[in-house]
């Protein structure tokens, strides 16, 4: 625990903002609410506009502050939204299980994200709500596919019962902070991309995180 309660001054090496998209309703917040704060709320209410938190965790070694932002679903916000892709270096592409039509808008939000976002930015497929197994209405290998065809990471999740939440967003912010390592080595160019990946922040305490890092499932993930 010494390291969630210990030194305020402690140096971030890295602020990485994510964000998730999706249509409304296939759990976005409380997938954020879950790994940000361990909570889970069946009374949450639609997102409107964009909220974000931040999480300040160890990822090889390095402190690194998550800024993730929940943007809202519904269409008549996805105007207001589109400038928050700006300096995204990840994202999680969110859809529900049990409803097929919000897995089919899944390539639209893809073209959507990589039209405003960072070229090199990790993106995860994410298919919430797996503790509902009786309601499947995507098959994982039709999510496994379009995950492959367009070189995304893939995991199926449950809020509720915060199955691969963690592990979902450890993989995302380890291939993202490998990326920059390797940018930060070998770039000579002070690359745009390198400087917002290097931004340095204050260190947010958040109780509850856990510091366990068997999540840290990378290697999936490719920049599109």
């Amino acid at each position: 625990m010494s390291n969630l309660y210990g030194d305020f001054n402690q140096k971030i090496d890295y602020v990485f903002k994510i964000v998730l998209i999706g249509d409304s309703a296939v759990g976005k917040s409380q997938l954020l609410a879950r790994f940000a704060r361990n909570e889970f709320s069946l009374d949450s209410k639609a997102t409107i506009g964009v909220e974000f938190q931040t999480k300040t965790l160890i990822v090889d070694q390095k402190t690194v502050k998550a800024q993730i932002w929940d943007t809202a679903g519904q269409e008549r916000y996805r105007a207001v939204t589109s400038a928050y892709y700006r300096g995204a270096v990840g994202a999680m592409l969110v859809y529900d299980m049990t409803k097929r039509q919000s897995f089919d808008h899944m390539a639209r939000w893809l073209e959507e994200l990589r039209g405003h976002a960072d070229k090199n930015i990790v993106i995860m497929l994410i298919g919430n709500k797996c503790d509902l197994g009786s309601l499947r209405a995507v098959p994982t290998e039709d999510a496994q596919e379009f995950a492959e065809r367009e070189n995304l990471c893939f995991m199926e999740t449950s809020a509720l019962e915060s199955t691969n939440v963690e592990s979902a967003f450890m993989t995302v912010l380890t291939q993202i902070y490998r990326i920059i390592s390797k940018k930060t080595l070998n770039a000579a160019d002070g690359s745009e991309y390198e400087k917002s990946a290097s931004l340095k922040g204050t260190k947010i305490i958040v109780p509850g995180q856990d510091s366990d890092p068997g999540g840290r499932k990378a290697g999936c993930c490719r920049s599109s």
